[in-house]
């Protein structure tokens, strides 16, 4: 998929318009919003658009220059065959382009330096090994030092000396220009110094090979001397490597046409395919890798470069070099006057012209004929390259370097993973966020809710690697009675509650969280999600639109509502029953069409980032088993535990003395009433005990466990420690209960009470897991089990709970605050009717009014639609069947 602002060739245009799109896009949706769309709701909405505008617009706009980053980095570490991406027709796209010639550019330098290696290195092989074979022999005494060996030695020497020089000369090759020193040289001297080389490497590589010359009389031939004898030692040595044991080699040079010369090898060994007859001729050519034959490297101990400086020779002096069957040739060594061998044999011919013809400056500028050594730099033909090797980055050199601004912010702790475009993961929140629209707005919190909520879990679930854990499951089940509270209870402040639990839930399963730490870190996870995500979110979009279903999709949808809409209208308006189902199953399109649309984003893109926390989510646990440094000294840890241990029993034993002194003790004591010192002090126990957790763990992490003695001292300071604790839960609870008596109970304290009763039984769980000394498995534990609480806590009906409370107290004291229970949900209703007609008519003046707090949008006066459908609006609109009069409510409300 091209970028948006691909063809505009400005990158001061792209960054104006850019800016003004989302300029013009939050504006107007704030616009939108205004009157309609409560605060909470439309500012997230248009952050999240104006990003994803952003993002959609800016797609293509930096990305040649990360990819030019990259590149730069892999070329530094001698990969050259790295390009840059890029439609751009900017600024940037051409500087793109452009490095992409330059890297084209500098690998044609680089090939041609490691093939000038290579070719090197083939030539000084022959003269080495033939040198070394010489000297080798001298030591042994198996050839006398006399002069024809001393000179044969010092001719591979100079031989040595003249490839050296030559190194200049195949650099020259390489940028299209060789010198060539040519004269009329007698020809048959020089086939005889080849083919006297070629027998002194035969020998030393244990290869009985025949030679047999036989070259014209008084033949001269007008070459260069040393590229002359270079072209005859790289025909022998490959005739001599692929000629069996005992085998002839023939070597026949005749005259041309216009004074040329002909000079023919051929050997017994297989032979050359037709089809690999060029080949051979290229760098190493794999003509007979298996084979063994000509050119090839299978098992001749060859480098494939020989046939290829042969033909660049023969370019050179304006002749031409093939390849031809040694049977062809009746006196040849595979033909019938030959000794034959088990191939055929292979035939090389060679034309080189006579002294009329025009010396060429460079060789054959046909590409397809050229040798290797003068290809131009833009030819890039797999035969003819030297393979690159695996290039491996040097040390702190990036392999990588950040592909958006994403990765720039969140940098090694959340790596995009070059996670693929998912376009069914996008459709199917858009379908999530769509079934939100129809079924939230106008209507109190219910069942539609719920099923918006029980819909975004199962995805979220689906996408969710598989992972044989019980913790997810059981944090699946455990969202799913979240999901349920908000269609059972009507107090929406025990679904909010819900609903932050089961976030924390989601968040946990999915980075699999074992820590508090990895908790905490998995809950930020998710509102983060939504801009780690949106590099992904835009590798689907270009998916979706890549893939030629965007526009289907959407041509699809909107024929669908148009047929839906036009139909189901005129069915309605011909039959009222059906006009009465369609208008309860179809929301009104007109109304609060804004609010829809706001709300349908909101979940689409919360549900979107909780997806692609599923698909990738980010490490918040450390790789193995956190290293933990312990005191050196045991008092270090020991003696603050003690401390605190002291303090806990002196406080046990105030308590006792409070309690077996009475109230003169506590009178006498403090100057306060019994009344007054209990009905204090439940928040600072509460803080004791969530301290005395905190202690317990730094302690874990620095007390050395290594001897027998080191753990009993742990077990014993930090089991009394826990047990101690315990008390200062059970006077928390206490001390809860008594001020409830006196003052009644309240949401805040319910609520207070129970995450107090959590603390206890995160307390036992520390004192279990102090037995063995391992607790891994504790922060998970303790996170279900206040999960749990509060999921109970949601079911037993709390409103109901405090409504019930409260009323037992005003019967056996006569106090009661009106006021607060009139402001609870419709759950307390069925208690508050039960408790008889005062308490119907103070706290009851008007019940229904109440759900216009728990609907999204505009006031309700009729009775809730089956999307808000709620069991504890129904229990309390049965209840209400019951209720008194007006004169009652009247009544109550003048004793005030």
């Amino acid at each position: 998929m091209r970028a948006p602002l691909a063809p505009l060739t400005s990158i001061k245009l792209k960054l104006g318009l850019l800016v003004g799109s989302s300029v013009l896009v939050a504006a107007s949706l704030a616009t939108l919003g205004a009157g309609s769309v409560p605060a909470w709701l439309s500012i997230p909405v248009t952050v999240l658009l104006a990003l994803a505008l952003t993002q959609l617009l800016a797609s293509g706009m930096t990305s040649p220059l990360r990819q030019m980053t990259e590149a730069t980095a892999r070329m530094a570490a001698g990969d050259y065959g790295v390009r840059v991406r890029s439609t751009s027709l900017d600024e940037v796209g051409r500087l793109a382009r452009a490095f992409d010639t330059m890297a084209g550019d500098l690998e044609g330098v680089d090939r041609q330096r490691r093939e000038l290696v290579a070719s090197v290195s083939h030539e000084l092989r022959t003269p080495l090994t033939a040198l070394v074979a010489v000297l080798e022999n001298l030591d042994d005494g198996v050839t006398a030092p006399d002069p024809a060996t001393i000179r044969t030695a010092l001719g591979q020497a100079q031989r040595l000396g003249d490839l050296v020089s030559d190194l200049l000369d195949l650099s020259r090759v390489d940028a299209g220009v060789a010198p060539l020193e040519r004269v009329d040289l007698p020809l048959a001297a020089v086939v005889e110094a080849a083919v006297a080389e070629a027998g002194t490497a035969a020998r030393a590589a244990s290869r009985s090979v025949v030679v047999d010359v036989r070259v014209a009389p008084g033949l001269t031939a007008y070459a260069d001397p040393r590229r002359l004898h270079q072209l005859l030692a790289n025909l022998l040595d490959n005739a001599t490597r692929h000629s069996p044991r005992d085998g002839t080699v023939v070597v026949e040079a005749t005259g041309g046409e216009a004074g040329g010369i002909v000079l023919e090898v051929s050997d017994q060994g297989p032979g050359i395919p037709a089809a690999d007859r060029q080949r051979v001729f290229e760098r190493f050519g794999t003509a007979a890798a298996s084979t063994g034959a000509p050119g090839g490297t299978g098992g001749t101990g060859g480098t494939g470069l020989g046939l290829a400086i042969a033909r660049w020779v023969t370019d050179l002096h304006g002749g031409r070099i093939e390849v031809a069957d040694a049977a062809d040739r009746p006196d040849g060594p595979g033909g019938p006057g030959g000794p034959g061998g088990p191939g055929g044999g292979a035939l090389l011919r060679v034309e080189l012209p006579g002294a009329v013809h025009p010396r060429p400056a460079t060789p054959s500028a046909d590409p397809s004929s050229a040798p290797s050594h003068a290809r131009p730099v833009a030819d890039r033909s797999p035969a003819m390259t030297t393979p690159t090797p695996p290039v491996t980055l040097p040390v702190g050199l990036p392999t990588r370097v950040p592909s958006s601004l994403t990765d720039d912010l969140f940098g090694s702790l959340w790596r995009d993973r070059a996670l693929p475009g998912r376009p069914g993961v996008v459709l199917a929140t858009a379908g999530v966020g769509l079934l939100a629209a129809a079924l939230v707005p106008f209507a109190p919190v219910g069942i539609g809710a719920t099923l918006v909520l029980l819909a975004a879990g199962l995805l979220v679930l689906r996408l969710a690697p598989p992972r044989r854990d019980g913790f997810r499951w059981a944090c699946a089940l455990l969202c799913t009675g979240f999901a349920l509270v908000v269609t059972l209870r009507a107090a929406v402040w025990v679904g909010t509650l819900g609903l932050l639990a089961a976030a924390v839930l989601v968040t946990a399963a999915l980075v699999d969280a074992r820590t508090a730490r990895g908790a905490a870190l998995g809950a930020l996870a998710w509102p983060l999600a939504g801009l780690r995500g949106l590099p992904w979110l835009g590798r689907s979009v270009r998916a979706l639109a890549g893939a030629g279903q965007g526009l289907a999709l959407a041509r699809t949808a909107a024929v669908s509502v148009v047929a839906v809409l036009v139909f189901g209208l005129l069915l309605a308006s011909a039959d009222a029953v059906f006009g009465r189902w369609f208008g309860a199953l179809v929301p009104e399109v007109g109304r609060g069409l804004t609010l829809r649309i706001f709300t349908g984003v909101a979940v689409a893109g919360i549900v979107l980032a909780a997806a692609y926390l599923a698909l990738n989510p980010p490490t918040v646990e450390p790789h193995g088993p956190r290293a933990h440094r312990p005191v050196a000294r045991r008092y270090e840890w020991l003696a603050p535990v003690l401390l605190v241990d002291a303090v806990l029993t002196a406080f046990l034993v105030a308590q006792a003395a409070a309690f077996f002194g009475g109230h003169d003790f506590v009178q006498r004591t403090t100057g306060l009433t019994y009344a007054d010192y209990v009905h204090q002090g439940f928040a600072q126990l509460t803080l004791v005990t969530a301290l005395t957790l905190l202690v317990v763990a730094v302690v874990a992490r620095k007390a050395p466990v290594a001897t027998a003695s080191d753990r009993a001292w742990l077990r014993a300071s930090t089991g009394a420690l826990c047990l101690l604790t315990l008390v200062v839960v059970a006077s928390a609870l206490e001390r809860m209960a008594l001020y409830t008596d006196a003052y009644g109970l309240t949401r805040l304290r319910l609520v207070v009470l129970v995450f107090e009763v959590w603390l206890g039984l995160v307390v036992l769980g520390v004192l279990a897991a102090g037995v063995r000394l391992r607790g891994a498995w504790l922060p998970r534990t303790a996170l279900l089990g206040g999960s749990a609480l509060l999921l109970a806590l949601a079911l037993a009906n709390p409103d109901a709970v405090v409504a019930r409370t409260n009323l037992e107290r005003w019967e056996a004291t006569g106090k009661v605050d009106w006021g607060y229970l009139e402001g609870l949900s419709p759950d307390a209703t069925p208690a508050l009717v039960d408790a008889g007609p005062q308490a119907v008519a103070c706290a009851l003046p008007g019940p229904l009014d109440r759900q216009q707090d728990v609907a999204v949008g505009d006031d309700l006066d009729d009775p809730d639609a089956w999307s808000g459908w709620n069991l504890g609006r129904e229990r309390a609109a049965q209840a209400l069947l019951r209720a008194p009069s007006e004169q009652d409510v009247e009544r109550c409300a003048s004793r005030r």
